[in-house]
């Protein structure tokens, strides 16, 4: 779901797009100039029916005759000639490559591999679309997750602030990569495309671009799927922790299906237990660096698959001895902080926080959210999109798909959304387990794709059995 802004500068790719201007507001939409994408993903072979190209738009949709930078964009061509259209699938993270997406083109039934061009790019600040080069401050330690104390609060905004001073020049659009910014860019890719009206397919955090996609323009809507969605109207303190209530739901059905099930190296045993034992190796700094809050990221990693026989063997290390195995949870700051502010202002806050995640989340403690908002402490306020509740008025209502067991965006952000949209939105349940659901099963998977295809809506509390 999350990820850190990371120190590297990809290729380009081939072709600018059109004319210069062409995005800007009033003018006619560029067209775009479509090649042969670089030869950058170990693994992904060239497919001729994949191509590449740039659109160019404003740093600043509030001034649109200002600065510009490129987007990047890639487009898979449908299979058969009984197209439908143009399908947008918006990328998650905040920080994950659409580019990559859709060269890779395993995110996709075959389906909509045959009827829709698939098209995708990589958002502000992402890999290909002016992604800074944010190198730490080597004078700075980087407090680890949780703080323990103000010296340790004070530490992080100031480690988070130089980071970003030095990753600012490196991007000109570093300091405009929020949502509403990128709906501004997913219309002009839009208008490039020749779609009168946008299909779209979000996932994780890109469920956040097409709720507000919908509400900026819900005339140019023609069907948007949410994929595992994202609450934007929660303030912090229940964004943190509704997110540690999930991952211990999710949590909750690994203990229950060790408990029954004997291919579970920890069967037979007081999970719970094991899983505290680690925890506290954690507390006692027999793990360290790695803190108590990279253990919690282990179950964070894993039960997002979920795998969770490799995480009953993880945890049957920890509690051994063993340190937990680096997690790797990033998170796009340059995004991220622009849409969710950190209103923590001191060790004592921010140590409320830490409880109230506790408060719901007994066994794993923390949740991704308490990370996220550490990665923020120090960003200006008031951020570019603050939350809010949605306000969307579509002709075709929004197709919400979550599982019931989701560690990362839970059940409980899809019910309350749904709930903003009323008549305007449909929420179809998988009674599984995971992040991610469109491909889980036979049943998932019609759901959105007769959505996509047919615009047919699915009755009201449909559900789909877990695989």
């Amino acid at each position: 779901m999350f990820r850190r802004t990371v120190a590297v500068a990809l290729a380009a790719l081939t072709v600018l797009a059109g004319l210069p201007g062409a995005a800007r507001a009033g003018l006619p939409p560029q067209r775009l100039v479509w090649s042969e994408c670089a030869d950058d993903l170990p693994d992904v072979p060239p497919d001729e029916r994949v191509r590449c190209a740039r659109l160019r738009v404003p740093v600043d949709w509030a001034r649109p005759n200002g600065p510009t930078f490129d987007l990047a964009v890639a487009r898979r061509l449908a299979r058969t000639p009984e197209r439908v259209g143009t399908l947008v699938f918006g990328p998650g993270g905040p920080g994950d490559s659409g580019v990559e997406r859709i060269r890779k083109g395993d995110r996709f039934s075959d389906e909509l591999l045959d009827r829709f061009d698939l098209v995708s790019f990589d958002p502000r600040t992402v890999a290909r679309t002016a992604a800074p080069v944010c190198a730490p401050d080597p004078a700075l330690r980087k407090p680890a997750v949780p703080l323990t104390g103000q010296a340790d609060f004070d530490a992080a905004v100031a480690y988070n602030q130089a980071l970003w001073r030095r990753c600012r020049p490196t991007s000109p659009v570093f300091d405009h990569a929020d949502t509403l910014s990128t709906v501004r860019d997913l219309d002009a890719l839009r208008r490039a495309l020749g779609e009168r009206r946008l299909s779209f397919h979000g996932s994780s955090y890109g469920t956040l671009l097409g709720q507000q996609y919908a509400e900026r323009y819900p005339g140019r809507v023609r069907a948007v799927v949410l994929e595992g969605v994202f609450d934007h109207s929660l303030d912090v303190r229940s964004f943190v922790r509704t997110q540690a209530a999930a991952l211990q739901d999710s949590f909750d059905e690994f203990v229950s299906w060790c408990d029954r099930s004997p291919e579970c190296v920890l069967h037979a045993r007081d999970v719970r237990a094991v899983w505290a034992q680690a925890l506290a190796r954690a507390d006692r700094g027999e793990y360290a660096p790695r803190t108590a809050f990279d253990v919690t990221a282990v179950a964070l990693g894993l039960l997002a698959g979920p795998r969770w026989p490799q995480l009953a063997v993880i945890v049957r290390d920890m509690a051994a001895g063993t340190p937990p195995p680096e997690v790797n949870l990033p998170v796009s700051v340059a995004a991220f902080c622009a849409d969710w502010p950190a209103q923590v202002s001191d060790y004592a806050a921010y140590a409320g926080v830490v409880r109230d995640a506790r408060a719901v989340a007994p066994d794993v403690r923390y949740g991704a959210g308490l990370l996220a908002v550490q990665t923020c402490l120090g960003w200006p306020s008031p951020v570019r999109n603050p939350p809010h509740e949605l306000n969307v008025r579509t002709r075709t209502p929004l197709l919400l798909l979550n599982a019931r067991h989701d560690p990362r965006t839970g059940y409980a952000w899809a019910v309350n959304v749904v709930r903003q949209l009323g008549r305007h939105g449909r929420l179809v349940t998988y009674e599984g387990w995971g992040h991610g659901t469109y491909q889980r099963t036979e049943c998932t998977t019609a759901v959105v794709d007769r959505y996509l295809v047919d615009l047919t809506v699915p009755a009201p509390g449909t559900r789909c059995p877990a695989s």
